[in-house]
């Protein structure tokens, strides 16, 4: 296990802009990866829950950053993520697992699975994952 490399990436999650002031938590381990997002207001939907685009990051991020961490020189990207929503969620935090189940050559396919703070599960997904051409670098946050 790669440490340094956890952390690297850790970080490098925490600064991406589309993160950026938010409270969510993420620890990266080998072929796994556990997201912490808070629930606010902001994300709901009109009937008073958080909306699915909230559900697909969690997910998406988690089994995401379970990829990643079995890849230590490029970034990997999202080729394919399907999502199953199957409970709302208006308060307290939505807590990701996400693991890697297949590591080939030519892609890594991870699941994830969303609960909520009683440990009710509210979504599932998978997803298909390529290393790409970016390096691993300090200039995309990865320090």
């Amino acid at each position: 296990m790669n440490e340094t490399h956890f952390r690297k990436l850790e970080r490098m999650y925490q600064r991406a802009p589309i993160n950026d002031g938010g409270e969510t938590t993420l620890t990266v381990a080998e072929g796994t990866a556990t997201l912490e997002i808070p629930v606010s207001r902001e994300s709901y939907h009109p009937l008073g829950a958080v909306h699915g685009a909230v559900y697909f990051k969690a997910l998406d991020d988690a089994a995401f950053f379970a990829a990643n961490s079995l890849v230590e020189d490029v970034f990997v990207l999202t080729t394919n993520f399907n999502i199953h929503l199957e409970r709302p969620v208006s308060e307290g935090s939505i807590h990701a697992t996400g693991e890697v189940v297949n590591d080939n050559p030519n892609q890594l396919i991870a699941e994830a699975v969303a609960h909520d703070d009683a440990g009710n599960e509210l979504a599932r997904g998978s997803g298909t994952f390529q290393k790409s051409n970016a390096e691993l670098t300090a200039d995309i946050g990865y320090e």
